[in-house]
């Protein structure tokens, strides 16, 4: 009869290690807790960035580059000096406008003297004519009662054929006189059209006047392009010039960085639920780690992200699967952050919206519920 072997007991675990499990999971469903509560009731993402008016500016008129008042980065107020171009072009043609200008008015006094002449003239030119018609058909009248006369006299033998022949052509001279005279009375009769003639060439030299005035002024505007200004504050970015740099119009040689930074966070479409405008936004700039800043909801924009892209996504072709849309949201720096922190666009930020305040506007579940 053999021994029986008592198999050796299953060792327990000692009471410390059974301690230490049950703390593990103490901490771990306490920082879970933790998270939970911290997270309740707000809206992040990481894919947020700072944003800035951009200006790009470009010489309005073409030319020469004479001189470049500032540097890359540098700040500048609206209306300051930017670069110069060669004026010496658009000076000369000023000065030819200016000239061309002063023909114009010239010709519009010599119209306008022509017109007044005629006004006044015409009247006196009509009674004159009509005078002179008068006499002349007076001394017609008076040439043919002596042909009369003297063919009379001729058929007794009292005068020769030569006399008669004599008178004859007197007549018909005055009687060509005569004639004269009511064409020139028909002629001065006409000074209606004449002043209407002198009126358009008036009206004609005032336009050609406003022309010329209109390429003068638009040669003083490109005289004044060939000084380049800020159209609005900001720093001085991608500045492509120097001094002797042939220009053409419209071409962007730098860059102004607008003052006034905003955030636009990418939020998911099932992150806007209870997103409204002014709620309180706590943002993290990566640059600046330990910092704090505070800011608002200011708007959602009116499409997803992909939608604006170059080559949107077409649904309605081929299979289709689902994917979670994001949407931009305008972020709003309240209050402004210090001028001297250097916030500019395409810093990586992180928000954290305090979807649980009521901010100042309806959340989209409710607006999209009417």
């Amino acid at each position: 009869m053999t021994d029986t072997q008592t198999s050796p007991s299953v060792s327990k675990p000692p009471r410390s290690r059974r301690g230490l499990l049950i703390g593990v999971v103490v901490v771990t469903v306490v920082c879970a807790t933790a998270l939970w509560w911290r997270g309740r009731g707000v809206e992040t993402t990481d894919d947020a960035f700072i944003q800035a008016d951009i200006t790009m500016v470009a010489p309005r008129v073409p030319g020469t580059v004479t001189a470049v008042h500032v540097a890359d980065n540098q700040p500048v107020q609206a209306g300051a000096l930017l670069f110069e171009l060669d004026p010496a072009d658009y000076q000369a043609r000023l000065r030819q406008a200016e000239a061309n200008l002063a023909a114009a008015q010239a010709q519009q006094l010599a119209a306008d003297a022509d017109l007044r002449i005629t006004r006044t003239s015409a009247p006196a030119g009509v009674a004159q004519a009509r005078a002179a018609l008068r006499a002349a058909q007076a001394q017609a009248q008076r040439a043919q009662a002596d042909v009369a006369r003297y063919e009379s006299l001729y058929a007794k033998d009292e005068i020769s054929r030569q006399t008669l022949d004599q008178a004859l052509a007197t007549a018909r001279a005055l009687q060509a006189q005569a004639e004269q005279a009511a064409a020139q009375l028909d002629g001065a009769q006409t000074s209606p059209q004449q002043t209407a003639a002198r009126e358009a060439q008036l009206a004609a030299a005032g336009a050609a006047v406003a022309q010329a005035q209109a390429a003068l002024d638009q040669a003083r505007l490109q005289l004044s392009y060939t000084r380049i200004t800020a159209p609005t504050a900001g720093r001085v970015t991608r500045k492509n010039l120097q001094p002797g740099s042939q220009l053409a119009a419209g071409a962007p040689v730098l860059a102004l960085v607008g003052t006034t930074p905003w955030i636009v966070a990418n939020f998911k479409e099932t992150q806007l639920h209870q997103m409204r405008v002014g709620q309180p936004v706590a943002v993290k700039v990566d640059a600046y780690p330990g910092r704090t800043f505070q800011a608002r909801v200011d708007s959602l924009q009116a499409g997803t992200g992909s939608a604006f892209s170059l080559l949107p996504a077409e649904n309605a072709s081929g299979n289709y699967v689902k994917v979670v849309q994001r949407v931009p949201v305008k972020l709003l720096f309240d209050p402004a952050p210090p001028a001297d922190l250097h916030l500019v666009p395409g810093m990586s930020v992180v928000p954290r919206v305090n979807v649980a305040d009521d901010g100042l506007g309806a959340p989209l579940a409710a607006a999209s519920a009417r």
